[in-house]
């Protein structure tokens, strides 16, 4: 399995709910370093997994509709914990529906699979991976 990953990075403020959660209950913000990796069986005939350049672009259009925002009041999370884990997920269904409109180019239909990694710090992240 052949595999490229892309970074960008994001800032978001949310809050919370549950005792699990402590102070994170409260408003507060985060800053995460999103890696995405896209997986495939064997590269293209000119070599590569994916364009880096197509990738790089459609993970940052994706972490441009968090960034900067108060996840409680975005409607697409109402009712849901911003978990770091649950925001990897958001990050790969939205890289997923670009690879579906074709926005990565011709070599995205190739794609296995892609697994994003949110980084809270250099001592704890969260991944989400999905099958196209």
């Amino acid at each position: 399995m052949f595999s490229v990953t892309v970074r960008d990075s994001m800032m978001i403020a949310h809050s919370l709910r549950g005792d699990v959660f402590g102070p994170a209950q409260a408003l507060h913000g985060a800053t995460f370093v999103v890696d995405a990796t896209f997986r495939r069986a064997d590269v293209d005939q000119d070599g590569i997994v994916i364009d880096i350049g197509r990738a790089t672009t459609a993970l940052h259009a994706v972490v441009a509709t968090l960034s900067y925002r108060n996840l409680d009041d975005e409607p697409r999370f109402r009712g849901v914990n911003t978990t770091t884990e649950i925001l990897a997920r958001a990050v790969a269904d939205e890289l997923f529906d670009r690879i579906a409109a074709g926005e990565l180019g011709p070599g995205g239909s190739a794609i296995d699979s892609i697994a994003v990694t949110l980084h809270e710090s250099h001592v704890a992240w969260a991944s989400y991976e999905r099958s196209l």
